[in-house]
């Protein structure tokens, strides 16, 4: 079962990859060239990440609640 540090940074990777397939896109529609197959690829992009979100936020669920302690606070 992947980590939730692992889940995150394959979020990362993937909306990277996005903003790359975007660009492209506009490229394509620049130079008249047809791009569905393009949208295709990249609502496929969109949906994987949207489920990597889901599974991140449920593993995040799961973590015991953080102690909240302010740096340099007081102890009273």
């Amino acid at each position: 079962m992947p980590t939730i540090d692992f889940i995150r940074s394959e979020i990362e990777h993937m909306r990277t990859q996005v903003n790359r397939q975007r660009r492209e896109i506009l490229q394509l529609q620049k130079a008249g060239i047809p791009t569905a197959s393009a949208e295709a690829l990249l609502e496929r992009m969109l949906d994987k990440i949207d489920a990597l979100c889901a599974e991140r936020d449920k593993l995040k669920g799961q973590l015991p609640p953080a102690k909240s302690r302010v740096l340099g606070g007081r102890k009273w």
